[in-house]
């Protein structure tokens, strides 16, 4: 179980490849990689902020109850902080499990807890200038149905 935040860019076919070795006993590994967009060149750069050990200690506390809801055998999270150029890799998320819905079921939850509540804070800079960027209508529905879902 790692969970990690880096300035470095990162490979994710690399990540991939750690994360599957020596997994004789899993059915399923699923990932997912968020990219930096241009936004049609409206985004010349993302910046994302956070609070070293306190962000990751949040992170940790969600992948844990994905852990356990999900019956994972493992998880691997790394994010990137700092300036991130269009087309970088921004986040990595992997789960692995007995079975295929578990791992899938879980890489979405752990992105939609990324996404709408893991405390990052998050710049776009563009030609107009900086803004700061909350999450959507829709990233806050996402990570609500799982409210709503029955715990395994």
């Amino acid at each position: 179980m790692t969970i990690r935040l880096t300035f470095d860019a990162f490979d994710p076919g690399a990540l991939l490849t750690e994360f599957c070795k020596g997994r004789s006993e899993v059915g399923a590994v699923a990932t997912f990689t968020g990219i930096a967009r241009a936004e049609a060149g409206q985004t010349t750069a993302l910046e994302l902020e956070a609070y070293p050990g306190f962000t990751e200690a949040e992170i940790g506390k969600t992948a844990e109850r994905a852990k356990a809801r999900f019956g994972l055998d493992d998880f691997a999270i790394l994010h990137r902080v700092g300036k991130i150029a269009p087309g970088d890799p921004v986040v990595f998320v992997a789960t692995a499990a007995r079975h295929r819905r578990a791992a899938f079921e879980a890489c979405d939850f752990l992105m939609d807890y990324l996404k709408s509540k893991a405390p990052f804070w998050k710049k776009e800079y563009g030609p107009n200038g900086a803004r700061w960027v909350e999450p959507r209508a829709e990233d806050h529905a996402d990570l609500a149905r799982w409210e709503k879902e029955t715990t395994r």
